[in-house]
């Protein structure tokens, strides 16, 4: 599977729309893919931008269906219901279907190098005025080799391009990454690498799904039931996919940085790069790959919800609902990581109660987790009645379930995340409080509320006659 297939499957599900009148790769592009995504609607492919033949293709995971296509999943389910699927896909030794190396791929129809290197021959977006430039992705697959262990590291990175040659790579500090990087600037050399831009979607997902010994090629495989395909990039002999729309190949000095940004965040917000900018890794592109006609992926961020959110919030739900199972914690129902929260900050979780004090275990273990330890500021549980994605009924449970003295807990210090824009600027960006909103009726009451329930027998006699009384 590649790009060109996911898009084929969104326009088989009535989930594309191939937009055909000329559009500007400057702002154009981005705010009418915002307006889309924010209205819940389909994926775009613009085809006729201003002064390029490329196609740019947006919104691919804006909507829990689409989510759903992706993973290869019935397209009817919640994103809770998605993150469960998805959660129960265990990678064994025994099952892993190992990733085929392939000599020659659609990817290696145009190879372009020396002078012929051009990264405007790409109709790469600016998204947001502040912006410090065009940036040619916000989730690229960069592809680096460990020096030392010889290991493939697979990571998303945002792209600002630079100039024609080279691409600013916001590449953190503490990541995996970085550490590749340190190794190869103690060895005094430049660290090759190889920006996957447009490829299976669930290439992204499979990070999610880590199995020891295995590739994030291997795991997409095993995932969709057949091999995935891979070739070595023929400069740096970096694994990229055989059917990527796009891969940059070159290098990046680990001691030559230079300002990047400023971008609007998943926030919705800037960092302090709006008033000075942070010198970043550069890749200095030294030959690009493409296929004949290629697509270029383009993500936007800014104010939730977009698809990178939806992307966000699958992840970091499939990723703490596991890490709650492996922790045994008993009486979990559902575990959503909201998108609305910017696919961070806020964690609902549903639970059936067997014990006294059994939703703040829930909570406390939330805030424990490898997933929940960092950037979450605030965790609601609920009972099991309600799902954790059901924004209508969590808000009923905070409104006739929470009581704010009985139900509140307090946190004052836990791990976040710099680009948190309700920290104080000038203060700590590392730590925040985070509070704990228990919306569960207490198992320890003896008389409970009693809820307005509609009648059973009548429901599943509606139900049947439904399509008779001639409402959509």
């Amino acid at each position: 599977m590649d790009l060109r297939y996911f898009i084929n499957q969104c326009a088989e599900a009535h989930e594309l729309k191939r937009v055909t009148t000329e559009v500007d790769w400057n702002l154009e592009i981005s705010h009418v893919s915002k307006l889309t995504e924010e209205k819940k609607g389909p994926a775009l492919l613009f085809e006729s931008v201003k002064g390029y033949d490329t196609p740019v293709f947006t919104g691919a995971f804006a909507t829990t269906k689409r989510l759903a296509i992706m993973l290869g999943l019935p397209h009817d389910l919640t994103l809770c219901e998605s993150a469960q699927q998805w959660m129960k896909k265990t990678i064994t030794s025994e099952g892993l279907i190992k990733a085929k190396e392939v000599k020659d791929g659609p990817v290696l129809e145009n190879v372009l190098s020396g002078d012929k290197v051009d990264l405007n021959m790409f109709p790469v977006p600016k998204f947001f005025p502040l912006d410090g430039g065009r940036y040619i992705g916000t989730m690229v697959s960069v592809v680096l080799k460990d020096p030392e262990t010889g290991e493939v590291n697979l990571g998303t990175y945002r792209m600002q391009m630079l100039d024609d040659k080279r691409c600013g790579v916001q590449i953190l500090p503490g990541k995996r990454g970085e550490r590749i990087m340190k190794k190869y600037a103690k060895m005094g050399k430049k660290m090759p690498a190889a920006a996957i831009i447009g490829c299976d979607p669930l290439i992204f997902m499979a990070g999610t799904l880590m199995h020891k010994g295995a590739s994030d090629f291997d795991i997409t495989g095993t995932v969709r039931g057949q091999q995935a395909e891979f070739l070595m990039a023929p400069l740096t002999g970096l694994p990229v996919p055989a059917g990527a729309e796009i891969v940059l190949e070159g290098e990046i000095d680990p001691n030559a940085f230079l300002p990047e940004g400023p971008f609007a965040e998943y926030t919705g917000y800037y960092t302090d790069e709006l008033h000075k900018p942070i010198p970043k890794p550069v890749l200095e592109v030294k030959q690009i790959l493409h296929r004949n006609n290629p697509i270029l992926w383009a993500t936007g961020q800014g104010r939730p919800v977009t698809d990178v959110h939806m992307l966000l919030a699958f992840t970091r739900t499939a990723t703490l609902w596991t890490e709650l199972e492996q922790m045994r914690v008993p009486g979990i129902s559902s575990v959503c990581v909201l998108p609305e929260s910017a696919g961070r900050f806020w964690a609902v979780v549903s639970v059936k109660q067997s014990y006294p004090g059994h939703s703040r275990q829930v909570a406390d273990a939330v805030i424990g987790s490898n997933t929940g330890s960092y950037g979450i500021k605030g965790v609601i549980t609920v009972d099991e009645d309600i799902q954790a994605d059901d924004l209508q009924r969590v808000f009923w449970a905070l409104s006739c379930r929470y009581d704010p003295m009985r139900g509140t807990e307090l946190i004052k210090r836990g791990r976040s995340t710099p680009l948190d824009p309700a920290l104080d600027p000038d203060g700590d960006k590392l730590t925040t409080s985070r509070i704990l909103m228990d919306a569960c009726i207490p198992y320890e009451w003896k008389q409970k509320p009693v809820e307005a329930r509609m009648d059973e027998e009548m429901l599943a006699k509606i139900r049947a006659r439904w399509h008779e009384y001639g409402i959509d």
